[in-house]
């Protein structure tokens, strides 16, 4: 009865693992620089994904992947890890974690119309009104009304972009994943966007003479702590089980059900980092989760 679910399932496993990744990068952008953290956390994420091809596959590279795999899941590492990440991280040192997962809420939408244009996917429309839902519980949770009665979110512009550029990056490198990635191995996949992002990070770290500060977050016991979390449970298990999802689900709905990390990421920033939470987010979150159920009705 499950496996029919295999695709939500394994969205919501990544909402999960997002959200402690989103939390785990924040603590060491703000520590030692995004940039670093960007581009260790690959290399890192990268030794995660070739231990287990060794041990899963008895392959440490994924030598059988077409030309037609390497192409376009290279196009999708630079775009996904290079351009997105590179925004959404440095989001995060601007407006939080919290804020920028809520942004990247932006990621289904965005998702579900390159979907239609590139894979020719369709939505029913109770897809439409579960994403509808679930965007309407988010809303709740990231507007608030002002003593003037007026609804406002005092962000600064400069991190809504980075956010915005995150989403953007997120959506088109999920989507050309599935284009690339077809019926090939989701891990597999999932290291050859990496080494693709790892040469994409070579390249701009270079250019911006920073090789020095990524050698001081390596000695950054708290920042490198963070990045060891991140990674693991980010470009290893977060980004292979996106791809596990889009393999067996249509990219909108599995988007639609990854963007539930605004709403988990509410518990351990209460519990863990003690940050209020009122009450409309909570009804946020429910009415999020009531959303996302109607993509498990066939």
């Amino acid at each position: 009865m499950l496996q029919e679910y295999n695709g939500e399932l394994a969205a919501l496993a990544t909402a999960i693992f997002w959200t402690i990744t989103a939390l785990a990068f924040e603590s060491a952008s703000l520590k030692v620089g995004s940039l670093s953290v960007n581009i260790i956390r690959l290399f890192i994420g990268f030794m995660f994904l070739t231990i287990f091809a060794s041990i899963r596959r008895a392959m440490i590279l994924p030598f059988d992947a077409s030309v037609e795999n390497w192409t376009w899941l290279t196009i999708s590492g630079l775009v996904g890890f290079v351009f997105g990440d590179l925004f959404l991280f440095k989001s995060y040192t601007i407006i939080g974690s919290r804020f920028s997962m809520l942004i990247m809420t932006l990621v289904p939408p965005i998702t579900a119309l390159l979907g239609f244009f590139i894979l020719n996917e369709k939505l029913t429309l109770l897809n439409y009104f579960g994403m509808t839902l679930t965007f309407s519980g988010i809303a709740m949770a990231i507007f608030s009304r002002g003593q003037n009665d007026k609804i406002s979110l005092k962000l600064s512009p400069r991190g809504i972009l980075y956010a915005f550029g995150g989403a953007l990056g997120q959506a088109a490198g999920l989507v050309l994943s599935k284009l690339g990635m077809n019926s090939y191995d989701p891990f597999a996949s999932t290291q050859i966007r990496i080494i693709s992002g790892m040469a994409g990070f070579i390249v701009i770290v270079t250019l911006l003479r920073r090789w020095a500060k990524v050698g001081v977050a390596l000695k950054n016991r708290k920042g490198m702590t963070g990045i060891i979390i991140g990674s693991f449970f980010g470009p290893f298990l977060g980004v292979s089980f996106s791809l596990l999802s889009v393999k067996y689900t249509e990219t909108g709905i599995a988007s639609t059900i990854m963007s539930l990390v605004p709403i988990l990421i509410i518990p351990p920033v209460y519990f863990i980092y003690k940050q209020k939470v009122t009450i409309i987010e909570i009804f946020g979150a429910i009415v999020s989760v009531i959303g996302v159920s109607l993509f498990f009705i066939r």
